[in-house]
């Protein structure tokens, strides 16, 4: 199994920035995939951004240009640099990792997730 463990999120006023954080442990033999989504209160989960292993990126409209999705291969951590906060960026941010326990095991894991409360 592929565990992973969030931190970073907190309670921020508007035009504020916050650094999430994501590792991945556990039987990782490779990992595709890296991304960030998240679910506002009475609303369906949705993408953020997403990196692969190669280094591609890709953000929803509603945060590009704001939010930056960065990962280290070494640590298989992701991180998510989100600068000038809205308060429609309230929510509980997830992270998500796809790849291989071996050479045909995959995984899909989704970490506990970390409120983000954008408030003044």
């Amino acid at each position: 199994q592929v565990q992973l463990a969030e931190s970073g999120g907190g309670l921020v006023q508007p035009g504020g920035s916050l650094r999430l954080s994501c590792a991945a442990s556990g039987r990782i033999f490779r990992i595709n995939a890296m991304g960030w989504y998240r679910q506002a209160p009475g609303k369906q989960r949705e993408l953020v951004a997403t990196t692969t292993s190669g280094g591609s990126t890709n953000y929803a409209d509603s945060v590009e240009g704001r939010f930056t999705i960065s990962r280290d291969n070494a640590k298989n951590t992701v991180y998510l640099q989100i600068n000038n906060l809205e308060p429609e960026d309230t929510a509980v941010y997830y992270c998500n990792a796809v790849g291989y326990s071996n050479l045909v095991l995959r995984f899909d894991s989704w970490g506990q997730g970390t409120q983000v409360t954008v408030s003044s």
